[in-house]
């Protein structure tokens, strides 16, 4: 087969592949260049990813000024400013919206389409890119990259390609039905980078007994701790999941040391603990289980009430309940069982007396306020948000998203070293990241 030649090729057309190509494509025409740029990506079709963002809703950027959005980015935000002030989450909803999406901002600075339908956001990505003069190859697998005088690609069909600028766009591991299988991270090894240790993050952390494993999780080399999300549920994990608990608090203890607290909404699903606190604390509770520390998990269930009034309140509640006479010939267990009912979802309290099996009224205000659970696994690249760890960003140009040692060479989005909280910072990473390496390819 004959060779394709471009100026630009980007690979992977997913969030940060289609915002370069935007980016590189709309600087060419804006300058009057006939410059080609092409998008090779291995799906049938472009943002196979953002489709299942958000449950298929699509949180595609937060508006989160600066100083608050770089404190959920890890692990060096300052290494994103660059990007993020070229094309700031304003900016990105203006660009979304001129190029014919509506969008709304919801709760926690939250933007999403106004249909909450995430193949909107695809296709208006897919149409700016388009637009700015880019051609997108959809089933075009690229399999080897070698460089001499330009880059030269070698496809899976047999066909080749070359550009003198290229930018690798591939995303990270997670998902890999959506084509995300880690091949950014391999070129850029054998070009000369280096990447960091990946692990899964924003994904569902699991607490002992609540999946039935005959044994330890898999500890094998760069695995440990994982357990497969269609692991079974244990009969305690059946009558936990399915729980949701609002406004709840959780810390995180490593080897018996607090390493991070937070506050909000807490799930216990088919995979473990998840909801946005739960995915905000996965990426610390991996880590520590990678590295094999023990991890233990305090849940706050009364976060509102300091122990002295919890305690005054469950003594109070349980004296109402003792002297009401319908209550005189019940047994302690069904005068206890009233009493949670005032202080739990009806639907929690299966699971948590099956974990405190010794609980009793004077003990209850410590338990609710301190819920230990010893955290021994999490569910892997199966079914995470997010691939922490990356191309390391030490070997790149903030300003430029280029290699310091590749010219031409750009990285962008997950297959960096970047990752962040849920609540539309991912992306906006992707898209910010995208956009400075498709400009700077074209200048």
């Amino acid at each position: 087969m004959e060779n394709h030649s471009a100026d630009i090729i980007v690979i992977g057309g997913g969030a940060a592949g289609m915002m370069a190509a935007a980016g590189a494509a709309g600087t060419y025409a804006r300058r009057g260049v006939q410059g080609r740029v092409i998008v090779l990506e291995k799906m049938p079709r472009p943002g196979r990813k953002i489709m299942i963002t958000g449950k298929g809703r699509c949180n595609f950027t937060n508006l989160k000024q600066w100083n608050e959005f770089s404190s959920h980015v890890h692990p060096k935000p300052n290494f994103l400013k660059p990007s993020f002030y070229n094309l700031t989450s304003e900016k990105m909803i203006e660009f979304m919206e001129a190029n014919g999406l509506e969008t709304v901002v919801e709760r926690g600075d939250r933007a999403f389409p106004a249909s909450h339908l995430s193949s909107e956001v695809v296709d208006t990505l897919a149409r700016a890119a388009r637009n700015a003069g880019a051609e997108i190859i959809c089933s075009k697998e690229v399999k080897m990259i070698e460089k001499d005088t330009c880059f030269r690609l070698a496809c899976a069909d047999g066909s080749s390609y070359s550009c003198s600028k290229l930018i690798i766009c591939t995303g990270g591991l997670s998902y890999p039905q959506t084509g995300s299988t880690g091949d950014g991270y391999r070129w850029a090894e054998e070009l000369g980078h280096s990447v960091r240790p990946l692990f899964p993050s924003l994904t569902a952390i699991v607490p002992k007994g609540y999946k039935d494993i005959p044994s330890s999780p898999d500890t094998s080399k760069g695995n440990k701790g994982h357990i497969d999300r269609n692991t079974p549920l244990s009969e305690t994990g059946e009558f936990l999941k399915g729980n949701q608990l609002k406004n709840v608090g959780i810390s995180i203890f490593v080897d018996g040391n607090e390493v991070q607290s937070e506050f909000g909404d807490l799930d216990f699903t088919d995979g473990g603990m998840e909801g946005p606190i739960g995915f905000k604390v996965s990426r610390k509770c991996v880590n520590a289980l990678a590295n094999g520390s023990k991890v233990m998990a305090s849940i706050d269930l009364k976060p509102a009430v300091d122990m002295e009034d919890l305690s005054s309140r469950i003594r109070s509640l349980w004296d109402e309940i003792s002297k009401d006479r319908r209550n005189s010939n019940k047994l302690y267990k069904d005068r206890f069982r009233i009493m949670l009912t005032r202080l739990l979802p009806m639907s929690l309290i299966p699971g948590f007396t099956r974990l405190h099996p010794n609980l009793d009224h004077k003990t209850l205000a410590k338990t609710l306020k301190n819920w230990k659970m010893e955290i021994v696994g999490y569910v892997g690249y199966e079914r995470c948000v997010i691939t922490a760890g990356g191309i390391s960003l030490d070997e790149l140009t903030s300003k430029t998203l280029e290699s310091k040692t590749v010219p031409g060479l750009h990285f962008a989005g997950e297959v960096l070293d970047l990752d962040a909280d849920t609540g539309g910072y991912n992306l906006q990473i992707a898209f910010s990241t995208g956009y400075l390496a498709g400009l700077s390819a074209a200048k």
